[in-house]
């Protein structure tokens, strides 16, 4: 007969198993989590940034397929698998969108592709020497012509979207990790010593509470980033900055209720140190409903960087961002391409739902008593 437990850990583990929109958001996020890590594996265009510009094929609807010439690159850099793996392909080669090859003694004329309603391209000669040496007509056409499907169809700049989508998600996850590693580390030290000390250091830490929460987050976060600079560590670190004092407010809280317990009472009788106490006996216990502002935070902090780079103080071009991609096309909307903006939309609102339903999870798991 199977024991059934007791404790508050496997209670609060069971509830949540039953939760199934926390389950499925659970497993969304170890999904995408998986995406973002092996981005460069899936990705078609696995070019640092997904970067391949090809603006002879613009705005492709999803499905879209061309011939594709590829180059090899003249300028080699040494480049590790693991420098691959974590930024992408330094050496990739030229490509070229084609509609046919011509072949002559010492060269290769590529005709450019062009839809019906441009300009027909210039033609291109392209040396044998760019070639691996000893290369012929039909190894070319071989190993380095292919049929290029585009998934999701192209951008303005004629880049994969779906490529670009896949790398973006590393933004948001490295934002969301980073920045509730920073809320935590912040909120939980001035939280806990705020409400076990009291007195003076209570009354600082409060006051610098309620004038950082006064201030709107999104102006606190762009004066940060102007001050800082633009990039992704700026803003790292603006919007770690900025989302710390609810988690602090919520453990102090905690810790001025807990510090009335008997135990604690105790340790302080048997002399235990301040930091022990706070570290073994306090904070293990005001742990839970941290970890629910976790879980809103990481998805308060995705929306965040969204719209930094939406206003182009987020993540700089030619750096892949759901943000900056939907500012890039959000025009496109009424021209019949809604899916270049439309497509990362879904994803911050589908990551974001994700977390807020996770949060809800772990909330009502973790009041057993209900």
């Amino acid at each position: 007969m199977q024991q059934r437990t007791t404790s508050l850990s496997g209670l609060a583990l069971q509830k949540f198993k039953t939760n199934f929109w926390s389950v499925l958001s659970l497993g969304l996020i170890i999904f995408c989590g998986l995406i973002a890590l092996f981005a460069y594996v899936l990705a078609p265009d696995n070019s640092q940034n997904a970067n391949q510009m090809h603006l002879s094929i613009h705005s492709k609807p999803p499905g879209f397929k061309v011939k594709m010439l590829s180059v090899p690159n003249e300028i080699s850099k040494e480049q590790s698998l693991i420098s691959k793996f974590l930024v992408g392909d330094k050496n990739s080669p030229w490509e070229y969108p084609i509609e046919q090859l011509k072949f002559t003694d010492k060269a290769v004329i590529m005709y450019p592709y062009s839809s019906g309603k441009e300009l027909k391209g210039v033609p291109k000669k392209i040396l044998l020497t760019r070639f691996p040496k000893g290369s012929t007509k039909s190894s070319i056409e071989a190993n380095f012509v292919d049929h290029r499907l585009f998934i999701l169809g192209t951008d303005k700049y004629g880049r994969d979207l779906l490529s670009r989508l896949l790398i973006g998600s590393r933004i948001s996850f490295s934002i969301g990790f980073i920045v509730v590693l920073i809320s935590l580390i912040i909120g939980v030290l001035l939280g806990a010593l705020a409400g076990y000390f009291g007195g003076v250091i209570d009354v600082v830490i409060m006051w610098i509470i309620n004038v950082v929460w006064s201030i709107p987050t999104l102006l606190l976060v762009i004066a940060i980033t102007l001050a800082l600079g633009k990039g992704l560590w700026q803003v790292y670190i603006a919007v770690g900055l900025t989302m710390w004092v609810e988690v602090a407010r919520v453990v102090r809280g905690q810790v001025l209720s807990i510090k009335q317990q008997q135990y604690v009472t105790a340790a302080i009788t048997l002399g235990y140190s301040h930091a022990r106490t706070l570290w073994y006996h306090v904070l293990p216990n005001s742990i839970a409903p941290v970890i629910v502002i976790a879980a809103a935070n990481f998805a308060s902090a995705i929306l965040i960087e969204s719209g930094l780079s939406f206003l182009g103080i987020g993540a700089q071009p030619p750096v892949p961002s759901w943000g900056s991609m939907i500012k890039d096309h959000y025009s496109y909307i009424i021209l019949g391409k809604a899916y270049l903006a439309v497509a990362p939309g879904i994803a911050i609102m589908l990551l974001v739902m994700a977390f807020m339903l996770l949060g809800n999870g772990i909330r009502d798991a973790l009041d057993v008593k209900g």
